[in-house]
């Protein structure tokens, strides 16, 4: 059996471009900004970009993380419209860890991991 794990990279993303970055923006209600590329920008042309940036959010005390939602970036290099970068809006009540997840189309798969206290 395959262990997806295995696939994930992660890093600290003040020195690595491919690494999603985390930051709650508020938190009544939780805003969340993910965002890859924020120390080093990553290149975004039709050869190297960033696909998409998703984000789960796993509760204290609960079995599953709830995928929070998903931002597919679809113009790569056109005229340099899209940023890899994305916000999110949670309503909840408990704390937990926020997950982010971004796909590079020649460095694969990256992920990184917040607390989210309130």
């Amino acid at each position: 059996m395959v262990d997806l794990n295995e696939f994930f990279q992660s890093a600290d993303w003040k020195k690595e471009k491919h690494a999603p970055v985390i930051e709650v923006k508020s938190k009544d209600p939780v805003v969340v900004e993910v965002s890859v590329g924020k120390e080093i920008e990553h290149p975004n042309t039709v050869e190297h970009h960033i696909r998409w940036i998703q984000l789960l959010f796993h509760p204290d005390g609960e079995k599953f993380p709830v995928e929070i939602g998903r931002i597919d970036f679809n113009s790569h290099g056109d005229a340099g419209k899209t940023e890899p970068k994305g916000y999110f809006s949670i309503k909840t009540d408990k704390p937990g860890s926020l997950i982010a997840f971004s796909f590079c189309n020649i460095h694969g798969f990256w992920k990184n991991e917040e607390p989210l206290t309130l």
